[in-house]
């Protein structure tokens, strides 16, 4: 049974995000701010003006006070010691910011919105320092963990992106409708009715996992290799879309939450392993038969892709609402996932232990 955490919100929360002291916040519709303490009591709360949806919410990892918030087109950074105005204000998106996404030497913030765009902006000179762009909705941009410089992307354009702030073009893109064609997957002419719209993204603390939840209910599972990404893995996860996809801290564990009102805990670590021994032989063999013009920019090698694995879930939490977010956080010695849905309260389950 889930703990609820209530008292914090009206209105249907958004996001969340925990910091490395067990403090946790919430953003929900209509410009509420929430700070939660490990134990489920709000430890301050904040009305935004305008009230602007609060999209998205993100701590500095290397200043747990500091907290990133995205409402309507702005950028708020609040000192959670004291909840009141911003420290900083950034209006660089031109259309509602759907995802935040501050690396770790909390140099470089990246702000994804409905036009398609991600603003990077310069912490140290408060400036844009970059413009990167999806054809569609973008949906999710996170940095890369040990790789302050590098980030990845995905929307509504079924593409993903692996970015270097050097460049403005991506170093490699997949488009997720054109890999399941090509592999005459027994789901593509169902692809055209329920097309894998990307929503999702969570890199893995090794900083070369990463996964992508999708609308077509599957997740994929993505390796980089210096400057483009191979599929290492991919599964039904939910019945309906995924919404959420969170790698919990220090482990090849994937939390994903669906449209289907379930939160699934995936135990990748084996499968990631497996395809990383055969992808070493593939490439070496691969690298003395293949001519480069047979390596495209985004189509996914046949031999880095397996089949559909069957890959069972770990734990399954009948949750029963569509699942707006997911965070982890250790609260009281043991990890705990916290969902927020449709409703105005944090619901909290625990998590086995690895």
């Amino acid at each position: 049974m889930a703990v609820k955490w209530t008292g914090g919100h009206s209105s249907s929360i958004l996001c969340l995000n925990t910091n490395t002291e067990g403090l946790v916040a919430s953003g929900a519709e209509r410009g509420e701010l929430t700070l939660w303490d490990g134990g489920g009591t709000p430890a301050g709360q904040l009305q935004l003006p305008k009230a602007d949806d609060v999209t998205s919410v993100v701590f500095s990892a290397s200043r747990p006070s500091r907290l990133y918030i995205s409402h309507g087109e702005t950028i708020s950074l609040m000192d959670v010691r004291s909840l009141k105005e911003p420290v900083e204000r950034f209006h660089v998106n031109e259309e509602e910011i759907n995802c935040l996404s501050v690396n770790e030497t909390e140099s470089f913030l990246a702000a994804a919105d409905d036009s398609g765009a991600i603003k990077i902006v310069d912490l140290e000179n408060k400036k844009v320092s970059r413009s990167l762009r999806h054809s569609n909705i973008c949906s999710s941009v996170v940095f890369r963990p040990q790789r302050p410089q590098s980030l990845v992307s995905c929307g509504l354009d079924m593409q993903v992106m692996l970015w270097n702030l050097q460049k403005a073009r991506p170093l490699w893109t997949t488009n997720l409708q054109e890999c399941d064609t090509e592999e005459d997957s027994p789901q593509s002419a169902g692809q055209f009715f329920n097309p894998p719209l990307a929503h999702s993204l969570s890199v893995a603390s090794c900083g070369n996992i990463f996964g992508c939840g999708a609308q077509d209910g599957k997740v994929r599972i993505f390796r980089v290799t210096g400057v483009k990404f191979e599929r290492e893995l991919e599964f039904q996860g939910h019945s309906l879309g995924v919404s959420q996809v969170l790698f919990v801290p220090e482990a090849y564990w994937l939390l994903t939450g669906g449209n289907d009102g379930k939160v699934s805990l995936w135990d990748v670590s084996s499968e990631v392993g497996k395809q990383q021994k055969s992808l070493a032989k593939s490439l070496q063999r691969r690298k003395a038969q293949a001519p480069a013009s047979t390596r495209k920019d985004g189509k996914l090698n046949k031999v880095a892709s397996n089949e559909h694995a069957r890959v069972l879930p770990k734990l399954t939490i009948e949750h029963g609402e569509k699942v707006n977010w997911i965070s982890c956080a250790e609260i009281k010695g043991s990890k705990r996932v916290l969902v927020a849905d449709q409703s105005s309260s944090v619901s909290v389950y625990p998590l086995p232990e690895p």
